[in-house]
């Protein structure tokens, strides 16, 4: 059964911050400004972000579980919805508000109304691909005639200074030379931002307006040959594993040794996540769906950092796949990276632009380095 998106929606808290107002907001670690901040944005070219902080007070504006259900709010896939309607509830994230229960209930939680489905993904950057997913196979295969997807996260609740450790000066001096470096927990706190994105699936396209009628959605994890990358709840160890933060003596010993921070190893990330995500994802695809670059209008990237744009085609291009870059859409600079809400984020601006026409297509890319996932999505606008 063809399965459709009418309508997507997205929920930014409070006003965008630009690159000077960060600092300000997240806190200053030890009391002293980052020597690395300059070159991270420099290199990430966001200019501005969203985070669920009161700039007065310092306090949370809005739970995870809010952010999400704000965006399913704002959904209208036809006159007079509201989430009552919704029969079921797919939800992703890598920052649910606890440990338990399911992210997904705490949402359906805030939204009240009547009883459905509820699913939650966990994972991180493909944790809303998968909520996606699953709302595409429950109405593909009979199961629902609606499903809301979403995305969503609170990142900013990992990146305030009373968390984060210290970047040393050997440390900040490599970054000037090797910009990649900067993906450990400095780097993600110029990185990472909050937001939700949601979007209504349905077995019958809009009687009005456009709809995007999901062709395909495949997902590939390559943890079988891959040792963890991003990661938080644990500190990585000589051999490649993690020990969990529960393992620790005691939870003053996991706060002691950043064990619940998110981190990145960089070597890692640097050497792999283009190869993973061109060569060793994308000739499979080609294969499997039989895909020619040109036949697609517009390509959708979820990159965290600008500093990958560049390689990324050049990649694609190698392998002969080559889009050129006036049919990548991407808000990066003005929205951030907001994890699992991004592509979610994405593709709202450029289904509300007017730009989207009748038969055009659209790939969609969305890598996680957690223990190296991809996933790509191809869309027909109807």
């Amino acid at each position: 059964m063809p399965v459709y998106i009418t309508d997507i929606a997205t929920f930014l808290p409070n006003a965008p911050v630009t690159d000077e107002q960060m600092e300000a907001l997240l806190g200053m670690v030890n009391q002293l400004p980052s020597r690395t901040r300059k070159i991270i944005l420099r290199n990430n070219r966001i200019k501005s972000r969203y985070y669920a902080i009161d700039p007065a007070t310092g306090a949370t504006t809005h739970t995870n579980a809010q952010l999400t259900a704000e965006s399913i709010r704002r959904l209208r896939p036809r006159p007079n919805f509201t989430p009552d309607q919704i029969e079921c509830l797919c939800c992703g994230t890598s920052s649910p508000d606890q440990l338990m229960p399911g992210h997904g209930s705490m949402v359906h939680g805030e939204l009240k109304g009547q009883p459905c489905e509820v699913m939650t993904a966990a994972g991180i950057c493909t944790a809303g691909m998968s909520a996606m997913k699953y709302a595409y196979m429950s109405i593909a295969s009979g199961q629902s005639s609606n499903a809301v997807a979403t995305g969503s996260e609170l990142a900013s609740s990992f990146l305030r200074a009373s968390l984060c450790g210290v970047v040393n000066q050997q440390h900040a001096d490599w970054i000037k030379e090797q910009p990649a470096i900067a993906f450990e927990a400095d780097f993600l706190r110029w990185m990472l931002s909050d937001g939700a994105g949601a979007a209504f699936l349905t077995n019958r396209p809009t009687d009005t307006g456009l709809s995007l009628r999901i062709d395909w959605l495949d997902l590939l994890s390559f943890a079988n040959t891959m040792e963890t990358c991003m990661y938080a709840g644990a500190i990585k160890l000589e051999d490649g594993s993690l020990r969990g933060w529960r393992e620790q003596a005691s939870l003053a010993g996991s706060i002691d040794r950043d064990s619940l921070l998110i981190k990145q190893d960089v070597k890692l990330l640097n050497r792999e996540i283009i190869t993973t995500a061109v060569e060793r994802t994308l000739p499979r695809l080609i294969a499997k769906h039989k895909l020619q670059a040109d036949e697609f209008d517009w390509f959708l990237p979820h990159y965290s950092s600008d500093y990958f744009r560049a390689e990324l085609q050049a990649r694609m291009e190698k392998i002969g796949f080559g889009i050129p870059f006036e049919r990548w859409f991407t808000n990066l600079a003005t929205k951030g990276n907001t994890g699992s809400a991004s592509i979610y984020i994405i593709l709202e601006e450029l289904f509300h632009s007017g730009r989207l026409q009748k038969g055009q297509k659209l790939l969609c890319f969305i890598p996680e380095s957690g223990r190296f996932s991809m996933c790509y999505m191809q869309l027909t606008v109807v």
